[in-house]
């Protein structure tokens, strides 16, 4: 199981004021994954709301991680594909490729906030469709392929992307939700698979892990897929001192991302109205997330503990866990729990070896 670290702050929450940093946890933390042998760190994009709001370009922020690291992976926990034409995005990450000496991948996605759109509201209804033709298009541009392109004196062009990048192939993930769709997609493409707990059970993960594997067998032949989890993770040395440590702040981040989760099934039920909700309603909706993401969908409390999840994870087909640290708990706390990802990595690495599950000596 590889263990990565990934980002998606709350802007309201951000530290703020003279000589405040809001990506000192970006930074410090892609420092100490780089030092600690961890897999990837993952930036996402996200416009126009506080939740996420501190990564409206995922290419500004790896190019930052490039700066600071040298062997952690830098990749795209995604790029939003309807908003951008494709040769923009692969030469952004082209350039990001180069700075880290070759290190970056890219998950694409179709977008799951109309508003994001105001960048480009004409692709909003064919996203999805979007998204599959933007991934190809991107990966043959990093190949060194051309493109046809009509130039501003309505001359026709070919054109390719410069700076080439260091990598021959550029690793490719599809960013899914849950839907399964998504993953069979992936499978089709020769992609990898970017996805989370926030939707869907680990039992229900195992069903599209396997379908995505099945497909990928068929049009892809000896090729072995990856399927990436992100989960949200804070660890420390005694589980009632970590709930008590997340409970406000997981709470608030999930209320903070409500509104976005209830609007954007407003497609499915156009006639529900957001604003008729009670507070107490609410209310009800982030606790009832908060056990949930406590007790079943997270990495919370002790390595040992912890441990239990990540073996669930891998039985159900995951390769790679994308720890989301960002969620409100204060910045010198989270990076000082980052040793205990470590301790992580290293008891899940040595129970797979010895196949009992937990390395030796790891406390629940």
């Amino acid at each position: 199981m590889d263990f990565s670290l990934f980002y998606f702050a709350d802007d309201s929450t951000a530290p703020t004021g003279p000589g405040a940093s809001r990506y000192r946890i970006l930074l410090d933390g892609a420092r100490f994954a780089d030092e600690a042998g961890l897999t990837a760190v993952w930036t996402p994009e996200r416009h126009f709301h506080p939740f996420g709001g501190l990564y409206p370009n995922p290419a500004v922020t790896g190019a930052a991680l490039a700066a600071v690291t040298r062997r952690v992976r830098i990749r795209a926990g995604s790029v939003v594909a309807p908003l951008h034409d494709p040769l923009r995005i692969a030469e952004e990450w082209s350039v990001v490729d180069n700075l880290s000496g070759g290190r970056v991948g890219v998950s694409f996605a179709s977008g799951w906030h109309a508003v994001d759109f105001a960048l480009r509201p004409d692709a909003y209804r064919d996203r999805r469709r979007i998204t599959l033709r933007t991934m190809e298009d991107v990966r043959e541009l990093w190949r060194g392929g051309e493109r046809a392109v009509r130039d501003g004196a309505g001359g026709g062009a070919r054109v390719r992307i410069f700076p080439p990048p260091v990598q021959r192939e550029l690793p490719v993930w599809l960013t899914s939700a849950g839907d399964p769709g998504t993953f069979r997609a992936a499978g089709e493409a020769g992609a990898g698979v970017l996805t989370h707990l926030l939707g869907q059970s680990i039992d229900e993960l195992a069903g599209k892990t396997a379908e995505y594997r099945r497909v990928l067998a068929k049009h892809h032949p000896g090729e072995p897929g990856h399927v990436t989890v992100m989960v949200h993770t804070f660890l420390g040395d005694d589980t009632d001192e970590v709930r008590a440590a997340v409970r406000g702040p997981l709470r608030a981040y999930l209320g903070s991302s409500v509104e976005l989760v209830v609007r954007s099934a407003l497609a499915l039920d156009p006639g529900f109205d957001f604003g008729a909700l009670e507070q107490e309603d609410i209310d009800f909706l982030v606790e009832s997330s908060f056990g949930r993401y406590f007790d079943e969908r997270g990495l919370f409390g002790t390595v040992g503990r912890a441990a239990a999840v990540v073996e669930r994870l891998r039985a159900a087909g995951a390769d790679e866990i994308a720890c989301l640290i960002d969620f409100g708990v204060g910045t010198a706390e989270v990076l000082k729990g980052l040793g205990h990802i470590a301790r992580l990595r290293e008891a899940a690495a040595a129970g797979a070896r010895a196949g009992t599950g937990i390395g030796p000596g790891v406390r629940r």
